[in-house]
């Protein structure tokens, strides 16, 4: 009865503008503290703010955080708020509430409780904290202030992620686990409806706080969410106009919309528009780095070698992706970051990558390579690929939640693995390499351990500035990639595909779906 109340108001006025889109992976909350991958930071992004954010061009600007200031030693970032965002309207409170500097405090706190498990509490590992908390503090209701342990150049950054919300502690303490679908923010869209697996509705916030030129945004009326799971179903339905956007493209229908060089096939340019991009997203296999491999550490490494060798990525993109992305022959930064530099890798070289194989005494050495459903296409090619230099390779395809679990535990020795950056800077890739951040407590998935490398990193984050920084981090990338822990495949490319109904629909390079300015036509 509420879904079809619901679907009545939605359609009672023809005039409505409504941005709808599918989301194939689901969402399993609304919560901002557990928003750790894309389907729940587009949901989240609808409905509430941080203290700052990025806008297209991976410029810091202000949001609930009107101006600030960073002391010289870079341990104290003090945050001046605006006295207009309200949170939305919510049975919690009676009156209207104005975001204060206390409900920072509150957001933040929430974050690093640990009997809250967010998976975002790595944000605010570089804040000083002791036995009675985090260095959080309300000067006054207007200015928030932090004090960070050490200095940290991204910090800045990280505050415009999800986690860092800005939530009303009345909201939170009423709804209490329910939270998660009772969502209450200061965002341009606030919580409508939500019938899990089926439909998810946002409408218009009438008091949100940003203009453009001089009218109050966002301009759509609502935002729909459907969860097909069946991509081949959603692109059909894409297709006759009942989506209005289309993120990343499947092999299944790749085809039937690009090109080979990755254009939109002629057929289809009437119905709907392409924009492209540099996508912050890194694609590789990773090795795991056991200290009692059998071949030992110098063999170890030579087959690391040969098999980044042995992989013509610019091949791989043009058969399997339509030309889409950019060949990895570089290291784990991606374009477009400071520290990127595409000379430091590994171009294919056939007859290297059987000398190494060959002189190694490495002819046969099978490896088992994990991937998913998803990617089993490029799995195929990788194993074709090391097969021709005198290894074998078998391939296993497990479902996600089994790979990240084995992943996490170094149960998989060849696994593919990505990383799409949190915030625009090398250090939440380089970071993934340092031994400090050895999984299961951290994202080093494959182990690598260097002294070097974790002590240029540590330079890095002692220095403030940014050029200088940018050097430790290609040396940082260079010396990674010689030893070889991963096989980076390919830089990746935003795609978006829009229904040409819609206008205003930018695209970034963090892939955030950000609907403050598009505008639908009925």
């Amino acid at each position: 009865m509420l879904f079809a109340s619901c679907s009545r108001e939605m359609n009672s006025d023809e005039n409505l503008a409504i941005f709808k889109y599918n989301e194939s992976a689901g969402i399993l909350t609304l919560d901002p503290i557990y928003a750790k991958d894309l389907p729940h930071i587009w949901a989240c992004n609808q409905l509430y703010n941080s203290l700052v954010a990025f806008d297209d061009s991976m410029n810091v600007v202000p949001m609930i955080a009107k101006s600030w200031e960073i002391s010289e030693d870079g341990l104290t970032y003090t945050f001046h708020l605006r006295n207009d965002v309200f949170f939305h309207e919510s049975e919690a409170y009676s009156e209207p509430r104005c975001v204060t500097a206390n409900d920072v405090v509150y957001s933040f706190n929430r974050v690093v409780d640990k009997s809250l498990n967010s998976p975002g509490s790595w944000i605010f590992a570089s804040v000083k904290h002791d036995d009675g908390g985090y260095a959080f503090t309300a000067i006054d209701d207007s200015t928030f202030q932090i004090e960070l342990a050490n200095p940290f150049p991204p910090f800045l950054g990280i505050l415009s992620m999800t986690y860092a919300s800005v939530v009303p502690h009345e909201a939170v303490e009423y709804y209490g686990d329910a939270f998660r679908n009772h969502p209450v923010g200061t965002g341009p869209f606030k919580f409508q409806y939500w019938k899990e697996n089926v439909k998810l509705v946002f409408r218009k916030n009438p008091d949100y706080f940003e203009f453009e030129a001089g009218e109050r945004l966002p301009y759509l009326d609502a935002v729909s969410i459907s969860f097909l799971i069946d991509k081949q179903v959603a692109f059909l339905e894409f297709i006759k106009g009942k989506f209005d956007f289309m993120s990343g493209i499947d092999a299944r229908y790749k085809d039937e919309l690009l090109t080979y060089d990755g254009q939109l096939r002629q057929k289809y340019e009437d119905k709907i528009y392409l924009i492209t991009e540099p996508y912050l997203n890194t694609e590789y296999i990773s090795f795991y780095i056991d200290s009692e491999d059998v071949l030992g550490a110098e063999r170890a490494k030579a087959l690391r070698q040969a098999v980044n060798y042995s992989i013509d990525r610019e091949k791989m993109l043009r058969y399997l992706r339509n030309g889409i992305g950019e060949a990895a022959t570089g290291g784990i930064i991606p374009a477009g970051l400071p520290g990127f530099d595409n000379t430091i890798g590994y171009d294919y070289d056939l007859k290297k990558a059987q000398c190494l194989v060959s002189e190694n005494d490495l002819e046969g050495y099978t490896l088992n390579l994990s991937t998913t459903a998803e990617y089993a296409d490029i799995g195929k090619f990788v194993q074709s690929q090391v097969e021709a230099v005198g290894l074998k390779c078998k391939m296993e395809v497990m479902p996600p939640a089994t790979m990240r679990s084995m992943r996490s535990n170094g149960s998989l020795s060849f696994f593919r693995a990505s990383w799409v950056a949190d915030y625009p800077d090398a250090e939440n890739y380089l970071s993934l390499f340092t031994t400090a951040n050895f999984a299961p407590a951290g994202p080093n998935y494959s182990h690598y351990s260097n002294p070097k490398y974790d002590a240029l990193y540590a330079k890095a984050m002692a220095c403030t500035d940014a050029n200088e920084r940018a050097a430790y981090y290609r040396q940082m990338d260079a010396l990674m990639m010689e030893d070889a822990p991963i096989v980076p495949l390919f830089y990746d490319e935003v795609l978006r595909f829009v229904n040409k109904r819609v206008e205003g629909l930018g695209s970034n390079p963090t892939n955030l779906l950000d609907l403050r300015k598009v505008r639908v036509e009925n």
